[in-house]
């Protein structure tokens, strides 16, 4: 056994209640209802496969250029958008065709040529495409756009756009998200209540943040927990370590701090292990996914989603982040290698949940800081406005094109200046129509998206646009 001092005896100690401080212990504080992981192991699970849904979440973080994404293919159209991208462009005949069952436009549109697997779900209905979608107050067009429309704060920022997709609250720089709010109306669902319902693969993030629920994060490798650092050791020292905080742990303090710090740890510890326990007994699969970090994230939340029943849920939020999108300068290059891991990424996920018997529980959204400027700025295109999101998953009404593709020449009908859109679909309507689909009632909705009222009727009766059945 190696020799340590008493000094470095304590710092090593600290150090690994430090690990667990950093990210498990705050996840202890934020689970408000955090209850025994002893007890919760003795309390009958309910297998809830049929109601079982699960929302996940991916940001494309840093602005993806989303019109070399979706992408005009016939030739008029194709015109227009090579003309306004000049050197950004793709190819025409690189472009990978689609055939929309809705196309009011009669115009043709491909699919970026390292999107095959994403053409392919497209294609057998299993994902549809929002167009020209983003972060709105109200209905704004060139006519208001600058005069008498409420223009989202900080409009195109990263920083204020990102937080506004995850608020769907743009006139404020608001700290709530709207899946924590919507995980507060329904967190009481899940039978066991140890584990938050909203579980990130990247960290602490404004999306899943209710005011009562919060997110567990966790990690993309081994079985995702976050634990003391050397737990799972069994030399002298690390049993030593454990035994000497479960030790502090078991202490009755009489200052409320001391004792709410000394709970938060025992039950971030607890429930730790019970994650780990569950992910490596969930419903084994054998899809493959890549070894880039993305398709790493998204393969734990497949092993998660695998282990819903021993986690005794029945709603679950996931949020995972793709980073690199920012590209202002090396476009093609950068965007096009992104391009491949998504695809790659979003069939490997789309295959575990087949395999899973789960593909129609769970619908998977794309969102990101904002569109880009058709115009190119010699080597990149720079920060705009509207975008195109994407949406998967056996429940969506695929094959489809929702909302208002644009015309793409400069001065065209949503143009604000140099090619930055107006949206023309706003974020509340694409989420309140993900948050219906979870299980929100309308009632709920001008709770979770305060500004929903302008852009559609809750007690209309119909989804906000259709794409989910």
């Amino acid at each position: 056994m190696s020799k340590y001092s008493r000094r470095d005896f304590i710092n090593h100690l600290s150090m690994g209640c430090a690990s667990l401080g950093v990210t498990s212990m705050l996840n202890g504080i934020t689970n408000m209802g955090l209850l025994n992981a002893a007890a919760a192991a003795n309390r009958p699970l309910i297998r809830t496969q049929n109601n079982y849904k699960a929302l996940v979440c991916i940001l494309l973080s840093g602005g993806n250029d989303s019109y070399n994404m979706l992408v005009p293919r016939g030739n008029g159209e194709y015109a227009e958008y090579a003309a306004v991208r000049t050197n950004l462009a793709l190819a025409q005949n690189d472009l990978l065709p689609i055939n929309p069952l809705m196309n009011s436009s009669g115009k043709e549109y491909g699919l970026h040529p390292n999107l095959p697997n994403v053409q392919g779900l497209f294609e057998s209905g299993k994902a549809a495409f929002i167009a020209n979608i983003g972060a709105l107050i109200e209905p704004t067009s060139l006519a208001n756009y600058g005069t008498t429309a409420s223009l989202p704060l900080g409009l195109y920022s990263h920083s204020d756009q990102r937080q506004h997709w995850q608020t769907s609250v743009p006139q404020s720089r608001d700290n709530i998200g709207w899946g924590g709010k919507l995980a507060d109306i329904l967190y009481t669902n899940n039978t066991n209540q140890d584990i938050s319902m909203n579980i990130s693969i990247s960290g602490v993030n404004i999306f899943q943040r209710g005011n009562t629920i919060q997110e567990y994060a966790i990690e993309p490798g081994g079985t995702g927990s976050v634990s003391i650092n050397g737990s799972d050791d069994t030399n002298f020292y690390q049993t030593l370590k454990r035994q000497t905080l479960d030790n502090i742990l078991d202490v009755t303090y009489q200052n409320i701090l001391e004792t709410a710090y000394s709970g938060s740890v025992s039950d971030s510890k607890n429930n730790s292990i019970q994650f780990a326990s569950a992910i490596q007994n969930g419903t084994p699969f054998t899809t493959t996914f890549g070894a880039d970090s993305f398709s790493q994230r998204l393969e734990m939340v497949a092993k998660t989603i695998a282990a819903k029943d021993l986690l005794g849920v029945t709603n679950q939020t996931f949020f995972v982040e793709m980073g690199g999108f920012d590209n202002h300068d090396n476009f093609l290059a950068d965007h096009s290698n992104l391009m491949i891991q998504f695809d790659t990424a979003i069939q490997a996920f789309n295959d575990a949940l087949v395999e899973l018997g789960l593909d129609s529980n769970v619908t998977t959204f794309t969102m990101s800081d904002f569109g880009r400027k058709l115009v190119s700025n010699g080597d990149g295109s720079d920060h705009g406005w509207g975008g195109h999101a994407m949406v998967m998953g056996g429940a969506v009404n695929g094959q489809r094109i929702y909302g208002q593709y644009p015309d793409l020449y400069l001065g065209n009908a949503v143009d604000a200046g140099n090619g930055r859109l107006i949206p023309t679909t706003s974020c509340d309507e694409y989420f309140a129509e993900l948050a219906l689909w979870f299980g929100a009632s309308s009632s709920d909705l001008d709770q979770i998206f305060p500004n929903i009222g302008n852009f559609w009727t809750p007690t209309s009766g119909s989804m906000p646009l259709g794409f989910l059945s």
